[in-house]
């Protein structure tokens, strides 16, 4: 079941990079990212509201946490796939953010089988091949600046997944209300101290709000696949996310998918066999 909501939640993740990059080609970045975090907020309230819970400071703690590293996250990765080469900035960033959980998992300890954890290795070199995109020209002495972009990225992003694996099983979704009630103001700031313009058409706010819709309802189903499964095993299964992303980017924008993508989405199948035969 865990295997099976952790691929729910690639698919919503990876869903909502599409629209949301889809947003972010006539309108700013940063503020489809606040359009898309307001959106998340409501979800989150409808989320939390609407389901049992009973939450003590420490969920809302590790929830708010979770938000905060979040956001830091995607600052990170926009500002390395805008400024870097793309080729090292995803990839790594991919592989850092679900290595993470894994380490952590098996360091509290977690005890997947030898043919999960080799399924495991294979997903995550996976979302690694499938998140690489094509090199940007750049000067070659900015490529260590890229790799720590990545990195801290990464590092943001696997601590979150972490964060809210920390929340309890009895808080239901008051931890994603906390995760979001931090998020949006930091995104929100963000726009008013660089003087960003909100001003989209209402194709791109409409695509800017499904990414934030998408968002949520993933961050939901991946609270609860950390408290129906391992956490070793659920991060590996939503990092494939770029899977997704990059099929519909195939399949509506007839882009094509590069060789190194291609082994990686048949890498992917084989690592979610393993995981699930293990």
């Amino acid at each position: 079941m865990a295997i099976f909501l952790g691929l729910c939640v690639a698919l919503g993740f990876g869903s909502g990079d599409f629209v949301g990059g889809l947003a972010s080609r006539r309108s700013p970045t940063l503020a489809v990212l606040t359009l898309a975090q307001a959106c998340a907020l409501a979800g989150a309230i409808v989320f939390a509201f609407s389901s049992y819970g009973d939450a003590v400071a420490r969920d809302f703690g590790f929830g708010a946490l979770a938000g905060a590293l979040a956001v830091v996250g995607l600052g990170l990765l926009y500002h390395g796939l805008a400024t870097g080469r793309m080729g090292i900035v995803a990839p790594i960033t991919a592989v850092v953010a679900s290595s993470i959980p894994v380490a952590w998992g098996i360091g509290t300890g977690e005890d997947p089988s030898r043919v999960s954890l080799f399924g495991v290795a294979v997903a995550i070199g996976a979302g690694g091949l499938i998140a690489r995109e094509r090199d940007l020209p750049v000067d070659g002495a900015a490529v260590g600046r890229d790799i720590v972009l990545a990195i801290g990225a990464g590092i943001a992003f696997g601590c979150s997944f972490i964060a809210y694996a920390e929340t309890s099983d009895d808080s239901g979704f008051w931890p994603l209300l906390a995760a979001r009630g931090v998020a949006f103001p930091l995104a929100l700031a963000a726009l008013l101290v660089t003087r960003t313009s909100i001003r989209s058409s209402r194709r791109e706010v409409c695509f800017a709000l499904s990414a934030g819709a998408l968002d949520v309802i993933s961050t939901a189903l991946l609270l609860i696949a950390v408290r129906e499964g391992l956490s070793s095993l659920v991060a590996p299964v939503a990092a494939l996310g770029p899977a997704f992303t990059v099929a519909l980017a195939w399949l509506v924008l007839s882009e094509p998918i590069a060789k190194w993508q291609r082994v990686g989405l048949v890498l992917g199948v084989v690592g979610l066999v393993l995981i699930a035969a293990g």
